[in-house]
């Protein structure tokens, strides 16, 4: 098991090590990767996001609804915990403290949920429509929290009027739903709640993107990370120990809570335990917004996972 998850994890500390040694050498300007970022944010995330929804069955999701109630409430717990952490103990500004909790709260489902899943449960269509629920879940309940305080903060840095909490909402709400990376998801649920089908066509067209999604989040991560001085720290620490060891113990709580067993209940906890995912960093450049604690997490969760997730593939066994 242990020889599967490196072998998961290979491929992602390829491809981000690629995109540091181009940072490094200046074959990229990891100073000024605005171009990199709009292709990743604007177009291949969405596009790979917008088709792992649409092709959901709708009433596959509908009976994966545990699943999809036990990974939401472990990433809202997750996030509100490190929230109150990083502005209450160690007093983070709000946009920075924003990139540290999606780092956390949202797990690397579209990298390491398939690999590690059909590894446990096997290649069944179960196992793929669960990544499939997993990323929808991530993508168009989490992301758009991180969105809206990114473009507050921005709003306020710009010194615009935005009024109380409540009179900016909506405006706020907008400028975040506007982005593909948030409607590209939401809009492929929706016509897979209305029960439309693309067309085959369509969603060959949008193959391209989507194989390159992955790996230009990636890639661009490496450049990104190739650009800052990486620190271990007692938050780093912490952050860590949050995605890794808390987190799937309270997708563990849930499950027991909700009685589920078998497949389900597999899956709702080790798709909690996998290592933190790339999209708060890559949202945090996206917005001028550096998180070192975030950046450094990101990688040594995916080391440390190596050693956790056989851990709770163990625990699960019997369930």
């Amino acid at each position: 098991m242990t020889y599967v998850i490196i072998q998961a994890l290979a491929p992602i500390f390829l491809i981000m090590a690629l995109g540091y040694f181009a940072g490094k050498t200046g074959m990229v300007d990891n100073q000024n990767v605005a171009l990199l970022n709009i292709f990743v944010m604007d177009f291949a995330l969405p596009a790979t996001l917008f088709s792992a929804t649409v092709q959901t069955p709708w009433a596959g999701i509908l009976q994966q609804s545990p699943l999809a109630v036990v990974l939401v409430l472990a990433m809202w717990l997750t996030w509100a915990l490190v929230w109150l952490v990083a502005i209450r103990v160690y007093h983070q500004p709000p946009q920075v403290a924003a990139v540290l909790t999606l780092t956390v709260a949202l797990p690397n489902y579209a990298a390491l949920g398939l690999p590690i899943l059909a590894s446990v449960l096997g290649d069944a269509p179960g196992t793929s429509l669960s990544v499939a629920v997993s990323i929808a879940c991530g993508s168009v309940l989490m992301t758009p929290l991180c969105l809206l305080i990114l473009e507050r903060e921005k709003a306020r840095a710009a010194g615009e009027s935005l009024g109380s909490q409540l009179a900016m909402l909506p405006r706020l709400m907008y400028r975040s739903v506007k982005k593909s990376i948030v409607w590209a998801p939401l809009l492929g649920v929706v016509l897979s709640a209305l029960g439309v089908q693309m067309p085959a066509l369509g969603l060959a067209a949008l193959k391209p993107l989507g194989l390159a999604a992955t790996g230009g989040a990636l890639f661009l991560t490496g450049v990104i990370l190739s650009a800052r001085r990486l620190r271990i720290s007692v938050p780093v620490l912490g952050a860590s120990a949050v995605k890794l060891l808390i987190q799937p113990l309270i997708a563990w709580g849930l499950v027991w809570l909700l009685g589920l067993q078998g497949a389900l209940a597999i899956a709702s906890i080790l798709m909690s335990a996998l290592a933190a995912g790339f999209f708060g960093v890559v949202f945090g450049n996206r917005f001028g917004v550096q998180s070192p604690d975030a950046e450094a997490t990101l990688l040594l969760s995916s080391v440390l996972s190596i050693v956790t997730l056989p851990l709770f593939i163990g625990f699960t066994a019997g369930l």
